[in-house]
């Protein structure tokens, strides 16, 4: 799960950690009284979208002016004037895609007098089983062309939960940052308030882009960027609260409901299919056939016919699927269940576009009868290989 900016910042201030003073707006009527609350005289309107390079990105409607989802102003009238453009507009960054993402919130902040800009980010190491600590003297919107370029520039370290934050930790991450004296010591505060909060609230990734020197001399978090296990959340109601349905895609949150593993994709081909490592071995097949599968959708190992019956409402819900792939190796999923529910799914919401079903395991006879005594147009395949062909096939003709 992911929140806003203006959302993480109140977050690491619960543990201490140093953040600018701002007030986060839905309306842009709201933009004045949030502006007099801060002391200026330089504000910031940030975007809130659930995506990075917002300050290198665009709007795509002219009304919106071209300095990009984060802008400074030097004025009460300019943070008025930003807020009616920004609100509303469609931003597109690299991490949105061409549909963009439309702002719905902004983040009016205090100005801050930057010295220098560093890079910090706390995540997940699964090889490992350990939080990992990447820094970089080379913050700001360009960290990727960094990674990409100069990747020397960029270090790294974990931390040992037996031990968590120790004393060498912070002097690894201030010889990183080439910060001395007084600002090192805050390094090492930073690294540990930091990694308390990400281990407290079961973060995913916690990034600091940019940790900033104040020209007073002082370490702070301009920009928050956080992610939480899903799976953790009911030990975190306060964190579930937070969530933004409106910066997810729809079909991901009726998934959700149903307890469905589901990612949208941009291909032609709706897939469902039971397990992960199966999912991605049809989504392989498709893809060497010469088509791209439309989604992820995992019915998991016990899918009942309820659970079938959502998996292909979502999929069908998709107006660029122009097919289907239903491909089961039953062990504890029994085949006629998915048959059962294939065909309620169909007699719900009808089916328009070339069906192709692979069954097997559990079953399977039983479940292959059903589906061909329904009435139904499906075609059946004897295995992935026979499917992933007829599939691509029916829906190039």
């Amino acid at each position: 799960m992911n929140i806003h900016e203006y959302q993480a910042k109140a977050v690491l201030k619960e543990f201490g950690v140093p953040v600018s003073k701002g007030v986060a707006i839905m309306q842009a009527a709201e933009a004045e009284a949030a502006a007099h609350q801060l002391a200026g005289p330089l504000w910031v309107v940030k975007s809130q979208i659930h995506a990075g390079g917002r300050g290198k990105g665009k709007f795509k409607e002219a009304s919106a002016g071209d300095k990009g989802g984060v802008r400074l102003a030097r004025s009460i009238d300019e943070v008025k004037t930003f807020a009616a453009q920004m609100l509303g507009a469609t931003l597109v960054t690299v991490q949105t895609g061409p549909a963009g993402k439309q702002v719905n919130r902004l983040y009016i902040e205090d100005g801050s007098d930057i010295e220098k800009e560093f890079y910090l980010s706390l995540l997940v190491d699964r090889s490992t089983s350990r939080v990992s600590v990447v820094a970089s003297t080379e913050g700001g919107m360009d960290i990727e062309e960094v990674a990409h370029s100069t990747p020397e520039r960029i270090i790294s370290f974990s931390v040992d939960p037996a031990t968590g934050i120790m004393p060498h930790h912070g002097r690894t991450l201030a010889q990183a940052l080439q910060l001395q004296g007084d600002l090192a010591k805050s390094a090492d505060r930073l690294l540990r308030q930091l990694y308390t909060a990400f281990v407290s609230k079961d973060m995913d990734m916690l990034e600091i882009n940019p940790l900033i020197v104040t020209t007073q001399g002082e370490l702070r978090c301009l920009d928050a960027k956080m992610s939480f296990d899903g799976n953790a959340m009911f030990r975190h109601p306060e964190l579930a609260a937070l969530r933004d349905e409106s910066e997810e895609d729809a079909k991901e949150i009726e998934a959700s409901k149903s307890d469905l593993n589901y990612i949208t994709l941009d291909g032609t081909i709706g897939c469902m299919v039971n397990g992960a490592g199966l999912a991605m071995a049809t989504m392989d097949i498709i893809k060497l056939y010469g088509e791209a599968p439309a989604n992820f959708l995992d019915v998991g190992g016990g899918a009942s016919k309820e659970k079938v019956t959502a998996a292909f409402k979502i999929i069908t819900a998709d107006p660029n699927v122009k097919g289907i792939l239903v491909n089961i190796f039953g062990g504890i999923m029994r085949c006629d269940v998915i048959a059962e529910g294939v065909i309620a799914a169909v007699k719900d919401v009808g089916l328009s576009v070339p069906l192709v079903v692979r069954l097997e395991g559990t079953n399977v006879d039983l479940g292959k009868r059903i589906l061909s005594q329904s009435g139904l147009n499906v075609i059946p395949a004897d295995d992935l290989d026979d499917a992933a062909q007829k599939i691509v096939t029916a829906v190039r003709h």
